[in-house]
């Protein structure tokens, strides 16, 4: 049959969801956390000439001076010098980044301004672990020196504080911190210097054939690589710290659990009463001055009514899993069920999505600490008496077994699920590997001892 090609006029039906801004905006509302709110709407207020900002200054005012009238803050006590000097070297080590500490150190040393020169630039080649990610033959081109002064450069940065600055990989920065210490140990520094693999793998038995000793030895020097801190300059991190705010508070009242939704700093906009005067009397302004007004007023009765929407929604998604989550919040993470958000979604009435958008970034400051709204939405297990049990238990469950296992037969991990089993959970091999690694447990290898 052959292939024909032309024009034709064809009338056709067709259903098809149209998203209009409105809906945009309530959506795109619903997914911001309490301080991305507080940002969004700093900006509408800005850009929208109708909107203000509500009187709450005095309201806000009288509330606090109430609190603080019926719970007076008690009398603080000075600081003693030691803590003062505490609180004097936590600000430095806050605010100092690890080159500025280097250069501070360099400046009090007497070298020659070319030996200088060439410490700075190796400071400021330092990556945020505090290692050198450079070969010494780019620093010999760049100053046109030999290798033998390079290196003496690189060993006087390699003797400043944090011990261990100025490494090219990982076992030189070990071998830096075991050879100041006290009594250095010759074995963990062999090890750190060409083993660190098979430590990692647990391989004692190949380390201590190789080095000619017995494995308890092996065991014991590693004891003291683990002691020695992998990455030095991550005490002096430049990015500055991320605080996380609340977006809504769950407090016990006689005996029940409150949802208050904690809205912080965000402004609290309305429409100012001039301009909704004006939009009653358009039929006296100029159209297009009426239509300008309309369009803002519009506008801000939109951005108005959704974030009331997503109020409710927080509120109720949060109220949801609350109720869910009650035996958590009574007696801790052992009792955390796993949940779905679908759940979530028949119990209010929403679709999955909409919870999906309501919990994602952000928190839910509970009795029992600061969690994000998806911590309460745990992938579970079934036990024999056909309840749910959630990950973090089982993991909790692993931990806990694995710290009171005897060292030297450590638990595998068939056995672990084996005593799981008799608990009554359901749970294969495969699983438990998956949860260990998780949690940073190395396999019954890795935790056995010889000492």
């Amino acid at each position: 049959m052959a292939l024909q090609m032309g024009f034709s006029l064809v009338q056709e039906q067709r259903m098809k969801l149209v998203m209009t801004p409105e809906l945009r905006q309530v959506i795109q509302l619903l997914q911001y956390s309490a301080a991305d709110l507080q940002t969004y709407l700093e900006e509408q207020f800005a850009e929208n000439p109708v909107l203000e900002l509500e009187d709450v200054a005095f309201a806000e005012l009288e509330k606090w001076l109430k609190r603080l009238t019926e719970h007076p803050e008690p009398r603080r006590k000075g600081y003693s010098r030691e803590e003062r000097a505490d609180a004097r070297d936590y600000a430095r080590a806050q605010t100092g980044t690890l080159a500025d500490e280097l250069i501070m150190q360099l400046r009090e040393m007497r070298l020659p301004r070319q030996e200088r020169s060439i410490c700075e630039y190796m400071i400021y080649s330092l990556d945020e672990r505090g290692y050198l990610d450079l070969e010494l033959v780019e620093i010999c081109k760049r100053f046109q020196i030999n290798e033998k002064l390079a290196e003496k450069c690189l060993s006087i940065i390699q003797g400043m504080d944090p011990i261990g600055v100025g490494a090219r990989n990982l076992g030189e920065c070990l071998e830096i911190q075991l050879r100041h210490r006290d009594t250095p140990n010759e074995l963990a520094i062999r090890i750190a210097r060409s083993h660190l693999e098979d430590v990692a793998d647990g391989k004692w038995r190949k380390i201590a054939q190789a080095l000619g000793v017995d494995v308890p030895t092996v065991q014991a020097a590693v004891d003291e690589i683990k002691s020695c801190h992998p990455r030095p300059g991550a005490a002096y991190a430049s990015e500055p710290p991320r605080y996380v705010a609340p977006d809504v508070v769950v407090e016990k009242v006689d005996g029940e659990y409150v949802v208050l939704l904690e809205e912080g700093e965000a402004p609290r906009l309305t429409i100012n009463a001039a301009y909704q005067w004006l939009i009653k009397q358009r039929e006296r302004l100029d159209e297009d001055v009426a239509q300008y007004l309309k369009n803002w007023v519009q506008s801000a009765m939109w951005l108005i009514k959704g974030i009331e929407q997503r109020r409710d929604t927080i509120i109720r998604v949060a109220e949801a899993i609350v109720s869910k989550q009650k035996a958590f919040l009574d007696h801790g993470v052992d009792y955390l069920r796993p949940l779905t958000l679908k759940q979530i979604a028949e119990d209010v009435g929403l679709h999955e999505s909409t919870v999906s958008r309501a919990t994602q970034h952000k928190y839910i400051q509970t009795p029992r600490g600061l969690y994000p709204f998806r911590f309460f939405f745990p992938s579970g297990l079934s036990t024999h008496s056909g309840e749910g049990m959630s990950q973090k238990t089982v993991q909790k469950k692993i931990k806990i077994l694995v710290e009171g296992e005897d060292k030297k037969q450590p638990l595998s991990d068939q056995k672990i699920a084996d005593l799981l089993k008799m608990e009554g959970i359901r749970i294969s091999r495969r699983t438990i590997a998956k949860y260990r690694e998780e949690l940073g447990i190395a396999s019954s290898t890795g935790r056995k001892r010889f000492l």
